[in-house]
């Protein structure tokens, strides 16, 4: 990876990291950190799309269901797509994975848990430079010093993202992925014990799809229509595009019968209170 590659990562993690570069959260947090759509953002970075999106997969899987109560971070996204997504490509690549195999699948699970574990330091420190600038901030309105409110809230945590975003994954992505390539050159993956880190990093995206199910399902017919769609899809070897689309028409279907249940029942109700009131 060229240092121009790495800097252009890195720019791109300050902007998913900030809700000032990316017009908010939406953009920003919810959108641009999310492993598949940082994955076509690094794939154009690298010059290959279609290898780094297949890297992002299993990480997308993994991280379905993460969502940030309170501010409580258990893996910071930034991390996962921005660090461990370049870093899970350079290796696959080094080490002649197919991109689409279960080895790669399984290494670029298992970068994703490290990096995203080690992101929540970046996020946490985040917030607290911030704090140094909301304190400063205080002071100044006890003063009354009004002008202080646009620096405090736009130009000071570019700063701290920019320290803790954009300096951190611009290196780890240039001299990480020399050594990542270096490492896996040279790996062995017929040793039992880089067998046992795959074959673990593979199983961890049923995790993210366990997560996923206990949010969703609040009764166990629920499960019905999730193990229907998985044997249809893999009986119909359908792509992830196909399955989207089935889903959304079944999902359309769904709400139709549900809204007509339910407009049938509140006519029902209607008639009835007419006839007391008559």
């Amino acid at each position: 990876m060229s240092l121009f590659q790495a800097i252009l990562i890195g720019i791109l993690s300050m902007c998913a990291a900030s809700t000032i570069a990316c017009l908010g959260t939406t953009v920003g947090n919810y959108t641009m950190n999310r492993p598949l759509v940082a994955g076509l953002l690094v794939g154009i970075v690298m010059g290959d799309v279609s290898g780094v999106i297949q890297v992002a997969i299993p990480m997308q899987v993994m991280w379905i269901a993460l969502v940030t109560p309170g501010g409580t971070v258990a893996s910071d996204l930034r991390a996962v797509s921005y660090i461990g997504i370049p870093l899970a490509y350079v290796g696959a690549k080094a080490a002649g994975m197919d991109f689409s195999g279960p080895e790669a699948q399984g290494l670029a699970s298992s970068i994703s848990a490290m990096t995203g574990v080690i992101g929540i330091t970046l996020f946490y420190g985040t917030a607290m430079m911030n704090l140094i600038w909301q304190h400063w901030g205080w002071a100044q309105l006890e003063k009354g010093n009004i002008d202080c409110l646009g620096t405090v809230d736009v130009i000071l945590p570019l700063i701290s993202h920019f320290v803790l975003s954009f300096l951190p994954c611009t290196l780890l992505c240039y001299f990480g992925a020399g050594a990542v390539e270096q490492v896996f050159q040279n790996l062995n993956t017929d040793v039992w014990y880089i067998k046992a880190i795959l074959t673990v990093g593979s199983l961890l995206p049923a995790v993210g799809i366990a997560i996923l199910l206990k949010s969703v399902v609040s009764k166990m017919t629920d499960l019905i229509y999730f193990l229907f769609g998985f044997a249809l899809a893999a009986s119909m070897g359908l792509t992830l595009l196909a399955a989207t689309a089935v889903g959304a028409a079944f999902a359309l279907v769904n709400y139709q019968l549900t809204m007509s249940k339910a407009n049938g029942g509140s006519g029902g109700s209607d008639d009835f209170d007419d006839e007391e009131d008559i």
